[in-house]
């Protein structure tokens, strides 16, 4: 099955050797997104709010080069490194999925560097 990386313009440079997302088969899947700044600069460390506002502003745009919207996407994987973070992420997910929700999980875990404490990926159906 072919695929086509998506790697929009302005995005900082991956972390480590992926693209921002990859679509196949009328799929869109978008890497766990971290709130980078393009210079590589955490955005707003440990502010839970900020930055789970500026991770889904970027999966939008992933979603969008991939020839979707945020309403094609049916799964988010959601990574918080303490649970006190959970009310924060909910607060601002529920501004971007207003209508039907899509399946979800959560998990406490640790993230790559220090003051990031919000990571999402998404798989979105944005049709073939």
């Amino acid at each position: 099955m072919p695929k086509t990386a998506i790697n929009p313009p302005g995005f900082p440079k991956p972390l480590a050797p992926y693209s921002s997302g990859t679509k196949a088969d009328g799929i869109v899947y978008v890497s766990g997104t971290l709130a980078i700044n393009p210079d590589g600069s955490i955005h707003a460390p440990d502010d839970a709010s900020a930055q789970t506002r500026h991770i889904l502003e970027t999966i939008k745009k992933v979603v969008e080069a991939g020839g979707g919207t945020l309403d094609d996407v049916t799964f988010n994987h959601i990574f918080l490194t303490d649970w006190a973070h959970y009310a924060a992420m909910n607060a601002v997910y529920a501004e971007y999925f207003p209508g039907e929700k899509p399946a979800r999980f959560c998990i406490q875990c640790g993230l790559v560097k220090p003051g990031l404490v919000v990571e999402i990926a998404s798989v979105a159906h944005v049709g073939r």
